[in-house]
């Protein structure tokens, strides 16, 4: 089983040995090359198949460490957070984006399953429902120089159920905006001494989260163009009767700030407007207290308005008043990236593939999929240091800068050669492929996805 994984994927993990007992340790490796090499479903029999263990009599180990083995998916996160901040981050803020997807499971033994409305399908007139679960996913924002753009790369993922599920197990239904909160500090306090910015959409502009984080961490969201907006209070005198007061004048709203032709604009040109584009903006900016009753939180606004006159416009908010209104835009237009994250690793690493039915293993293999498209990223940015990475480009399609599937395609032909050419040193053009080999490389070519 040892000869089985790669070397250099041995190496690769090297940095996560301490999260796993010995004897997991070994089972663990052989399940994430699996997960990489393999080109199907994502289920332990399809990961040790393409590794040539399909006629391991121990198969059932493999499946119990998902299912029972104990091992912390959050410290694996934690390693995982500190192997890419130190890549691809290392000095600056760290920006993270925080959103929650849908993934498609059926099955009456999927306890934590929910009914949620279909993002993908549902429009404003018309509603989707889709049986799933929740998932919240913790993503860092980094630029990957060889993709020339900036990437979301997962690195913690929870488990939101769904109220159905929470009472059925007798526990306390915990709100998304909860699970937001904690997983927002528990990623400030993996980051001593960083500046951490979270951006996040409109799901997450709740005043009670961003007051709850707000001493920690920067949020940026999107803001109501009618949220109630008040100056700070007043200092309170010696001779000030009753309570303290928790807000001053009200401040005209955004709607109010659009219709007014005092308010002052200025255009700006931000460059990366979801992409590689420019866009002409007008925008507004100002600090303010955002209260409602019993709850407030003292943010900078931002209001956007299309310089083309093509989309509405829009406000955003950061919970940092010093923050300069056009580093709002840009680190918020990187939240598109996400939705790009989400759709590659349906497409090439099989979420929603995966057949666990035992809780444990649904709480372990959809976020291990999830890290393992920032794991591939890493590994191909090491690779590509070495000796490039061009895009595959075809004739009738030409790609400017490389993607994820070249990335993944990189580091599974550096996993599929190495036992390859470390039988052949002498001769690399002429390499001698043990059978073994070929017969797994056969198998992957014919064997139907």
């Amino acid at each position: 089983m040892v000869n089985t994984v790669p070397r250099p994927l041995v190496q690769w993990l090297w940095p996560f040995i301490g999260c796993f007992s010995a004897a997991n340790w070994q089972h663990v490796q052989v399940l994430v090359a699996g997960a990489v090499l393999c080109t199907g479903r994502r289920t332990v029999a399809g990961a040790l198949r393409v590794m040539g263990l399909e006629q391991a009599a121990g198969f059932a180990v493999y499946h119990r460490v998902l299912s029972t083995a104990r091992w912390s998916a959050r410290r694996v996160a934690r390693v995982l957070l500190h192997l890419l901040v130190s890549a691809l981050v290392p000095h600056g803020p760290v920006v993270i984006a925080l959103d929650d997807t849908i993934e498609r499971r059926w099955g009456k033994r999927i306890a934590m399953r929910g009914i949620y409305r279909d993002p993908v399908r549902s429009s404003h007139g018309h509603f989707v429902k889709v049986s799933g679960l929740r998932w919240l996913c913790v993503m860092l924002l980094a630029p990957v120089p060889w993709a020339g753009a900036v990437w979301a790369l997962p690195f913690l993922s929870v488990l939101a159920s769904s109220e159905r599920a929470a009472q059925s197990q007798g526990r306390r239904h915990k709100l998304l905006t909860d699970q937001a909160r904690q997983a927002l500090l528990q990623t400030a306090r993996w980051l001593p001494g960083r500046t951490v910015v979270a951006v996040a959409d409109s799901s997450f502009s709740a005043i009670e989260l961003l007051r709850a984080v707000a001493a920690h961490l920067t949020v940026i969201t999107r803001l109501r163009l009618d949220a109630g907006l008040y100056e700070p209070a007043p200092a309170r005198t010696a001779r000030t009767m009753g309570r303290p007061r928790v807000k001053g004048a009200r401040l005209p709203t955004l709607n109010e700030r659009l219709a007014d032709p005092a308010t002052e604009w200025q255009r700006v040109t931000l460059r990366g407007w979801y992409g590689k584009t420019e866009r002409r903006l007008d925008l507004a900016s100002g600090t303010a207290l955002w209260h409602h009753p019993g709850r407030q939180v003292a943010i900078r606004w931002v209001l956007v308005r299309d310089g083309e006159g093509e989309k509405p416009p829009q406000a955003f908010l950061s919970t940092d008043p010093a923050a300069d209104p056009l580093a709002i835009l840009g680190w918020f237009v990187q939240r598109w990236r996400v939705e790009v994250t989400l759709s590659e690793v349906r497409r090439h690493l099989g979420v929603e593939t995966q057949r666990q039915w035992s809780d444990l293993a649904i709480l372990r293999t959809t976020p291990a999929l999830l890290g393992l498209f920032s794991l591939v990223t890493l590994w191909a940015d090491r690779l590509a240091a070495d000796r490039g990475l061009q895009p595959d480009g075809v004739r009738w399609y030409r790609k400017a800068e490389p993607t994820f599937s070249d990335a993944l395609a990189l580091v599974r032909r550096e996993l599929w050669t190495a036992p390859t050419f470390a039988t052949s040193r002498q001769n690399r053009d002429n390499a001698e492929i043990p059978t073994k080999l070929l017969d797994r490389l056969i198998h992957v070519a014919c064997r139907p996805p």
